[in-house]
């Protein structure tokens, strides 16, 4: 518990998301391209593998982010309060603390 708020930590890289876990949370992302809300275009490790983000399929992007764990953006913060359940992706702190005010 930090500052009144429960957290629970997951290292992407010591402990990979599954398959159904990446949907899951591309599926909570809410948004049309869940995917891609989710998917780290900027990435080196993308530059590093001499991929361009805009030439790749959903299906690509998602058996990218299962190999390479730094393809995912981060952090990623689900929040469940009384107002609801809600995800920040790739959240500065501005954005942390507004959403933790509510």
């Amino acid at each position: 518990m930090q500052n009144g708020v429960a957290i629970t930590e997951r290292d992407y890289f010591k402990e990979p998301f599954t398959e159904m876990e990446l949907q899951a949370l591309i599926d909570a992302t809410g948004a049309d391209d869940g995917v891609g809300a989710l998917f780290a275009s900027r990435s080196p490790a993308l530059k590093k593998r001499g991929l361009n983000a805009a030439d790749l399929s959903d299906d690509r992007k998602r058996a990218l982010m299962l190999e390479e764990p730094r393809l995912i953006r981060r952090p990623i913060i689900r929040l469940d309060s009384a107002s609801g359940r809600r995800m920040i992706i790739g959240a500065n702190l501005k954005t942390v603390a507004a959403a933790l005010s509510e």
